[in-house]
């Protein structure tokens, strides 16, 4: 609008004004005529009005011809309003299709929840996964429409970070993994996603069975070869240029051992997500144990420092946690030069119990961090054999973890050190009945 238009305007019926008022003043008949013009101008300005309320109330478009002076400023300004807004919804539109057309074409199940669960909108494959037809169900809970086994609990306890794998109710036959993404205002609604997870859940069955089927096989003749090699080397008829490669075959024996020992552990804590046979576990003795087994196997070359909470347990599996805590302890001191200092802290934060293994030795490049957690991944080959690593270590710690609802992290600076760090959930804290703080730092190895 522009400012010459409204101020000639304002300034024409201010004359006016004053010009009436002096002549009423003055006695004179021009007043009349003068108030009469006035009159007829205002309700110009009242037409103008009443008509630009009923163009927006019936929401028609404002199009020229527009009035002469102020008020086709007005019309003017609301027109181009107009046009921004019809421009802005066909872009809203257009965005809303073209979204709806690639999550109809999504072979995983898409499902938008309401603040209160109910169902508001859903794709295609949600029908065919998880029994939710668009817009039939629209309006009603989630719950009372897929009445999957587990949902509920899943969709009202809140905690997404892993997802829900189960069976689909209307086809068993068919393997689901159910996550869940708070989004919206204040995170108050909620996207149900659900992915067929069967050919990928049988391939990881089969190869499981695979790899526990085939270590038991191999345990019972790998034992008998241990015990002829070992009955050789002891015996006093074998010849002392025999020596040598019977030693080798005993390494290999036990390396070969540590490998089928390796691969059944981890073939039982894949078995199932949860560990079991939950019981107070007093981890700082656990600690304690693993260093001094450390110190022995590093022969006072490393100096290895304890920083622990004596007073601080955990409430998991002893055996499963005493593995996860000597496979990194073990691993800071084989993979580390002699001299080097490993530290190991059991403290207790605000998020939770955590355990920190940390060295100062070559450190770990960035690329291969994302993938150290895997089964017989190794940084450098040549090395970690002829330190007798299995390769199995770190995966053994990522799935015990993963099984007592914990998180690995894992900070490395080349040539500097790593730093592994274990974070426990609060529920999974335990302490003492009478505590009595007593965090110390051990001396060196």
């Amino acid at each position: 609008m522009r400012p010459g238009a409204i101020g000639f305007e304002l300034a024409l019926v201010l004359t006016g004004a004053v010009a009436t008022g002096l002549l009423w003043l003055a006695g004179l008949p021009l007043a009349g005529a003068v108030l009469l013009v006035l009159s007829l101008y205002l309700l110009r300005q009242l037409y103008f009005l009443w008509r630009l309320t009923r163009f927006i109330q019936r929401q028609h478009r404002l199009a020229p011809p527009f009035p002469a002076g102020l008020w086709g400023e007005v019309y003017r300004a609301v027109g181009r309003y107009q046009q921004r807004a019809r421009k802005g919804r066909k872009r809203q539109l257009r965005f809303q299709r073209r979204f709806r057309e690639a999550a109809n074409s999504v072979p995983d199940a898409l499902v938008v929840l309401n603040k209160s669960q109910q169902i508001e909108w859903a794709n295609p494959a949600a029908e065919t996964l998880l029994g939710v037809q668009w817009p039939d169900h629209e309006g009603k809970l989630l719950t009372e429409v897929c009445e999957q086994r587990g949902l509920a609990d899943y969709l009202d306890g809140g905690d997404y970070t892993r997802p829900l794998e189960v069976a689909a109710e209307q086809n068993q036959s068919i393997m689901l993994s159910i996550r869940i993404a708070p989004f919206g205002e204040r995170k108050r609604q909620r996207l149900v996603v659900g992915r067929d997870i069967t050919k990928i859940f049988h391939l990881n069955m089969i190869r499981r069975d695979f790899v526990a089927n085939a270590s038991h096989e191999l345990r019972t003749p790998l034992t008998v070869i241990a015990g002829f090699v070992e009955n050789l080397l002891n015996s006093a008829l074998t010849a002392e240029p025999h020596r040598r490669p019977l030693s080798l075959m005993e390494r290999q024996t036990n390396r070969m051992r540590s490998i089928i020992e390796d691969l059944l552990t981890l073939s039982r804590l894949e078995m199932d997500d949860t560990a079991s046979n939950l019981a107070p576990v007093n981890l700082p003795q656990e600690i304690e144990q693993v260093v001094a087994d450390a110190r022995t196997l590093s022969d006072g070359n490393h100096e290895i420092a304890l920083d622990v909470d004596a007073d601080l347990m955990l409430i998991g599996n002893q055996s499963e946690l005493r593995s996860a805590v000597s496979n990194l302890v073990f691993n800071a001191v084989k993979h580390t030069p002699a001299g080097s200092h490993v530290r190991i802290a059991w403290r207790d934060e605000p998020g939770g119990p955590v355990l920190r293994v940390s060295d100062d030795g070559p450190g770990i490049a960035p690329e291969h961090i994302p993938r150290i957690t895997e089964r017989f991944y190794r940084i450098d080959k040549a090395r970690s054999r002829a330190s007798g690593g299995t390769g199995l270590g770190l995966a053994i710690v990522k799935h015990v973890l993963n099984r007592h609802d914990a998180e690995l992290s894992i900070a490395s600076d080349p040539g500097r050190g790593t730093c592994f760090t274990c974070r426990f959930p609060p529920a999974s804290r335990l302490r003492r009945e009478d505590p009595q703080r007593d965090t110390r730092v051990l001396g060196s190895a």
